[in-house]
């Protein structure tokens, strides 16, 4: 039975007859892993403890001072890193996607802890001038005091991100001065919790500063108080549940959603085929389709072409998934692995089905695929799955296919490829991919109400980008409409977020008394 962290000490749940404990398996072989439960643990002694021991210890603290734990629970992690890649494979990650997870979150707390110290001032709080004067007279004037709140975060984590997920959100919550109680989920529930074992046997952070539930946390949200964050990363139909949740409506509870969503890239009319550009549209699809076996919140699902390169597109993107080897994560030559379990196997297979019923499979069949060193039966295998679709058909714009999974829509002009973008009700990226700067800008207005991040690809940085499916620790991550309307990351913005801006008026001699305070 795994167990959780809380109130500082490893507890293991209590096994009853009536336990609703689940089996975690091996995503490649199937062998079993853990089990996970919450049952019998005292989430309202860990919630009371957290705001008692932990949120103290932090808000003594200055922004700086916070900035160096950050720094202390990135060197403990990468020091220990090698485990966290090996235990990644069972969850069928190549060592590359383990990198993307593990070393992504590395360096998100790296970078807050630099940006900390850059942007924020060596103080527990924060006073945002210059001040404003509200009277005739020069000694009544007006600011914003940003402080911590006296509550905690309470983090549930979707399972395609058990390490760079609870990481980049810890980053945040240390610098406001906040603890967090990490839910993990379930299918990489043993990811997590061995990186909180890291944190913890590192003793770098304040008692009560981190605590991990491993199983369900529903009891807890009517624990949930005024002054406490509900941060949420998942399916959007789980954030409509948490979001409506009566104690978390009756008490205002802040919540942060970041949902699943269809996310596009448009080609323009401008890329022809044979292009370095179009190559480079090429091989965005292709990695975002297969890099953690397309199990990503931003990978692409969507992807627009003009109607005149619809074919060469499809030759072209088939191609590139022609060059995958699917298998065994730890065999030599393996690029993509499995999906994390057989039920999400069976989900996208699912998905893809009712979006193919209006196109065709291209490349892949959901039922059929070769694999490397590994049973294809057993393990939650997937080939790379393109499907070419009716672009006004309704599926391709409100099934997402959690998978190695991609539909091509064909679009007439301009006017109808904004129009499908926008038929995705919100959408966290959208990448668009054109050299022509007034048909960028045209498709940018038209886009963007739609979008937390646009990934603007062109030649003059097709060398350098990032990709689409790489949120930035400076940039906001999340989405409106579908994607749940929330925001994470987004520089010390993101930190602001998550404390009170309180308005103060009072003489210059109070307003500067506060800032230096």
């Amino acid at each position: 039975m795994l167990q959780s962290y809380l109130q500082d000490t490893w507890v293991t749940p209590t096994a009853t007859a009536d336990d609703t404990a689940a089996d975690v398996r091996d995503a490649v072989t199937g062998e079993f892993v853990c089990r996970v439960s919450s049952a019998g643990l005292d989430l309202a002694g860990a919630f009371d403890h957290a705001r008692r021991v932990g949120g103290p210890a932090l808000r003594a603290l200055t922004f700086h001072q916070r900035a160096d734990l950050l720094d202390t629970v990135a060197a403990a992690v990468r020091a220990r890193r090698e485990e966290l890649y090996t235990l990644s494979a069972r969850a069928g990650a190549t060592l590359n996607d383990a990198r993307y997870d593990v070393d992504g979150g590395i360096r998100v707390l790296r970078d807050y802890a630099a940006r900390a110290r850059a942007e924020l001032p060596d103080a527990p709080h924060l006073v945002e001038g210059p001040a404003e004067r509200l009277a005739r007279g020069e000694d009544f004037l007006g600011a914003h005091l940003v402080t911590p709140s006296p509550g905690l975060m309470l983090q549930v984590n979707a399972f395609n991100f058990p390490v760079w997920a609870p990481l980049e959100k810890l980053a945040q919550a240390v610098l406001a001065g906040m603890p967090s109680v990490v839910k993990a989920a379930t299918p990489t529930s043993y990811l997590t919790e061995h990186l909180v074992r890291i944190v913890a046997a590192a003793g770098v952070l304040p008692p009560g500063a981190l605590q991990l539930v491993v199983g369900s946390v529903r009891p807890a949200l009517g624990l949930l108080g005024e002054q406490d964050v509900l941060s949420f990363t998942g399916s959007a139909a789980t954030a409509e549940t948490l979001r409506t949740h009566p104690n978390v409506v009756a008490r205002s509870v802040r919540f942060n959603a970041e949902a699943d969503s269809v996310n596009s890239i448009v080609l323009a009319p401008d890329v022809t085929p044979g292009t370095p550009l179009f190559d480079a549209f090429v091989r965005e699809v292709v990695t975002e389709m297969t890099v953690k076996a397309g199990q990503k919140c931003t990978a692409i699902r969507r992807v627009l072409v003009p109607g005149a390169h619809e074919s060469a597109a499809l030759d072209a993107i088939s191609a590139g998934l022609a060059g995958v080897v699917i298998g065994d994560p730890a065999a030599e030559g393996v690029t993509m692995g499995a999906v994390v379990s057989l039920a999400q196997r069976d989900d996208v297979r699912r998905a893809v089905r009712r979006i193919a019923e209006s196109g065709r499979f291209v490349h892949g069949d959901p039922e059929k695929v070769r694999v490397l060193d590994a049973d294809p039966e057993r393990g939650a295998f997937l080939d790379t799955l393109l499907v070419s679709a009716d672009p006004d058909a309704a599926a391709p714009h409100e099934v997402e296919p959690f998978g190695p999974a991609a539909t091509v829509l064909a679009y007439r002009d301009t006017g109808h490829g904004a129009d499908l973008v926008a038929r995705g009700r919100g959408s966290l990226v959208a990448s668009v991919v054109s050299d022509d700067l007034a048909w960028t800008t045209a498709f940018v207005r038209e886009a963007a109400p739609w979008h937390g991040r646009l990934h603007l690809l062109d030649s003059a940085n097709m060398a350098q980008t990032t990709g689409h499916g790489s949120p930035l620790p400076a940039l906001r991550h999340g989405g409106p409409g579908r994607a749940g309307g929330g925001s994470e990351m987004a520089g010390t913005r993101g930190v602001l977020d998550l404390m009170q801006r309180t308005a103060v008026q009072g003489s210059r001699r109070m307003l500067d008394s506060l800032g230096g305070a």
